[in-house]
C-alpha cells in the first residue's frame, strides 16, 4: 500500500493539467496549481519554524482552501486538527487548546465570534477565504506569509517531490462531538487514511477529470474521506458547496455538476421520498396503478428516473451512511431499482468498516467488511444474536489524544476495537446494525429493546417529521417533531396532528411486541439537536 503522500504525490503528478478543486459558481484550480500553493505553504511552516508533529487546527467551510491546507498540513509532517465549524465558541477553545495547535486556518465569520486571548499557544490565525492574516502577534509573521505565498516556483510533475512519512506517523486528531456529550480527540495515522483511500480504488472506478460535490462536512471523517480524499487521489474534479447547503441548494448542484459518485446521509434522501416521491405516488393516477401489479413497473420506472436525475443523472451508485437509513425509504429504494448502498463506519476507523457495491448489497444491511480489515460480533450465536461489532485492522485509530483511559476502555484485551454498535453477521459476511449499545433499552422483563428499530416504524407514520423513543418510568414514551408544513398543506392543525399520530400510533403498537408499546406520545415544535452527521445528540433528551 502507499503511504497517504505518496497517494497525493502520485495523484498530482499524474494529473497536473486537469481540475481540481472549485468554489461553486467561483473558480478552479488545476492539480498542478493546488501542488504550487502546497509547496508555497511547506516554505511558509519552514519559515516561521513550524516542526513534524506541530499541531495545526482548521475551522470552516469547506472550500478549496480547506481542501488545500490539510493536504499541506499532512505532507508537511505536521498534524492537522480539522473543527466542525458548528462548534460554539468554547467548544473550540477547549479543542484547540486541548490538541495543542499552534497556527489555526479559520473562516473569517468564525473568526469574528472568538475571544482571541482564550487561545495562547496560536501564534497566527489565518483566513481560509484567502489565506490572508486574520490576528498575530508576531509581525514577521504575516511578512513571510505574504512573501511565501507569492514565492516564484517552477514547478513540474517531474520535480514535485513530497518527503516521504510512514504509516504510524500521527496524521490528524478529530474532534467529533458524538453522542455522549464528551468531545474526545481522535488519533488517525497516515496509515488511517492510506487504507480508505486505498479502499477506494478498490470498488470505485473513476476516470481523471470525474465530477463530484462537496458539501458535507470536512471536518467529519466521512466527508473528507469520500468526498474529497478518495476522489482527489484519483484525478477527479471537486467543487465545494461552501455554506452549509439545504437539500434545495445540494440537489440543484447535482444538477449543475452531475457528479460521478453522490455521497449522502440519509436525512437527505429521506426528505427527498417524504415531500417529493410519496405524495406524488399517495394520491391519482399513480395510487391506482401502484394497485395493478403489471402498472405498477411503469409508475416505479418513472419514479426512478425522476430520483436519477435529481441527483444529476450521471452516478455510478449513491453510498448512503452516517446514520441509519429508514426502512421504508429503503424498501422503496431496492423496489423501484434505484443504485443505492449503505455503507458503515466511524471515525475510529477513519472511517470505513464495511460497503458492498449497490449490485450485491442486501437489504437492510451496510455490506461486508471491507478486505483491508477484520470484523466479528461479541456474540454466542452472531447470525441471529446480536453483539457488539468489533473491528481489527489497519484503519483503525491510534487512540485519543492525551486520553489513555478512554483509548484502553476503547479495546478489548485482545485488541480489538470495541464500536458500541450492536449487530448480527451472516455467513457471507453482510452487517446488520440493530442499534447502539449505549441506547439498549432493558425491558419490564428483560427483553432488549433497541429505540432506533422503534422510531424507523414512527418516523413512516404520516406527519411525522422524526422521533426519539426514551424511557421514563418504566415505559417508553416517543418524543415527535410534527412536520406541521405538511399538516398546513393538507388544512390541519397541531392539535389534529396531534391526534393523527395517536391514533396511528395505537395502530402501530398492535404491530410490534407488547414490550415495544409506545404508552405516551409527546409533541416537540423544534427539530432535534444533531451531530454533524445528523444523529441525534440523545443524551440531550434521554437525561433530562
Amino acid at each position: 500500500m502507499l503511504t497517504f503522500v505518496e497517494f497525493i504525490e502520485d495523484s498530482v503528478k499524474k494529473h497536473w493539467d486537469y481540475s481540481a478543486l472549485t468554489n461553486y459558481n467561483e473558480g478552479t484550480l488545476t492539480y498542478g496549481e493546488t501542488a504550487l500553493t502546497i509547496k508555497r505553504i511547506h516554505r511558509f511552516y519552514e519559515k516561521i519554524g513550524i516542526k513534524k508533529g506541530d499541531k495545526v487546527a482548521q475551522i470552516g467551510r469547506n472550500n478549496a482552501n480547506w481542501g488545500i491546507t490539510f493536504l499541506s498540513t499532512i505532507s508537511y509532517g505536521t498534524v492537522s486538527v480539522p473543527l466542525l465549524q458548528d462548534f460554539p465558541s468554547g467548544d473550540i477553545e477547549n479543542t484547540v487548546n486541548h490538541s495543542d495547535s499552534v497556527l489555526m486556518f479559520i473562516s473569517d465569520y468564525i473568526f469574528e465570534k472568538l475571544d482571541i486571548e482564550k487561545f495562547p499557544n496560536i501564534r497566527a490565525f489565518i483566513s481560509l477565504e484567502n489565506f490572508d492574516i486574520l490576528y498575530t502577534k508576531e509581525a514577521q509573521i504575516k511578512e513571510d506569509l505574504n512573501t511565501c505565498l507569492n514565492l516564484s516556483m517552477s514547478l513540474t510533475p517531474e520535480n514535485f517531490n513530497l518527503e516521504q512519512i510512514p504509516h504510524d506517523a500521527l496524521a490528524s486528531i478529530s474532534y467529533t462531538s458524538g453522542t455522549s456529550g464528551l468531545s474526545k480527540g481522535v488519533m488517525l495515522s497516515h496509515g488511517n487514511f492510506a487504507t480508505n483511500i486505498e479502499f477506494g480504488f478498490d470498488v470505485i472506478d473513476f476516470k481523471p477529470g470525474d465530477q463530484v460535490v462537496s458539501f458535507l462536512p470536512l471536518a467529519h471523517a466521512y466527508g473528507l474521506a469520500f468526498e474529497f480524499l478518495v476522489e482527489f487521489m484519483q484525478g477527479c474534479h471537486i467543487t465545494f458547496l461552501g455554506k452549509i447547503p439545504s437539500p434545495q441548494i445540494i440537489l440543484q448542484a447535482f444538477k449543475d455538476i452531475k457528479p460521478r459518485l453522490v455521497i449522502l446521509v440519509p436525512l437527505i434522501i429521506e426528505k427527498v421520498y417524504r415531500n417529493k416521491v410519496k405524495p406524488a405516488i399517495s394520491k391519482g393516477l399513480p395510487k391506482i396503478l401502484l394497485g395493478a401489479p403489471l402498472l405498477k413497473k411503469v409508475v416505479h420506472k418513472k419514479v426512478k428516473k425522476q430520483l436519477e436525475e435529481a441527483f444529476g443523472g450521471n452516478f455510478i451508485e449513491v453510498i448512503i451512511g452516517g446514520a441509519a437509513l429508514n426502512k421504508e425509504v429503503e424498501s422503496f429504494l431496492r423496489e423501484i431499482g434505484f443504485r443505492y448502498t449503505v455503507g458503515y463506519g466511524m471515525t475510529e476507523c477513519a472511517p470505513i468498516i464495511s460497503y458492498a457495491p449497490w449490485h450485491s448489497a442486501q437489504k437492510f444491511s451496510c455490506g461486508y467488511p471491507i478486505r483491508q480489515c477484520t470484523v466479528k460480533i461479541d456474540s454466542p450465536d452472531p447470525e441471529s444474536v446480536e453483539g457488539e461489532i468489533l473491528v481489527k485492522g489497519t484503519q483503525v485509530m491510534m487512540g485519543y489524544y492525551k486520553n489513555p483511559t478512554a483509548t484502553k476502555e476503547s479495546f478489548d484485551d485482545e485488541g480489538w476495537l470495541k464500536t458500541g454498535d450492536l449487530g448480527v453477521m451472516n455467513k457471507k459476511g453482510y452487517i446488520t446494525i440493530k442499534g447502539r449499545s449505549k441506547n439498549m433499552i432493558l425491558g419490564a422483563s428483560g427483553q432488549n429493546i433497541y429505540p432506533e428499530e422503534i422510531e424507523a416504524r414512527i418516523n413512516s407514520l404520516p406527519y411525522v417529521m422524526e422521533s426519539l423513543v426514551i424511557e421514563k418510568e418504566g415505559r417508553l414514551h416517543a418524543l415527535i417533531v410534527p412536520d406541521l408544513e405538511k399538516a398546513e398543506q393538507d388544512g390541519l392543525n397541531r392539535e389534529t396532528v396531534k391526534a393523527h399520530i395517536e391514533k396511528n400510533q395505537k395502530e402501530l403498537n398492535q404491530q410490534m411486541p407488547n414490550y415495544m408499546a409506545i404508552s405516551r406520545i409527546e409533541m416537540h415544535d423544534e427539530e432535534f439537536i444533531k451531530t454533524p452527521k445528523k444523529s441525534i445528540k440523545r443524551y440531550l433528551y434521554t437525561n433530562n
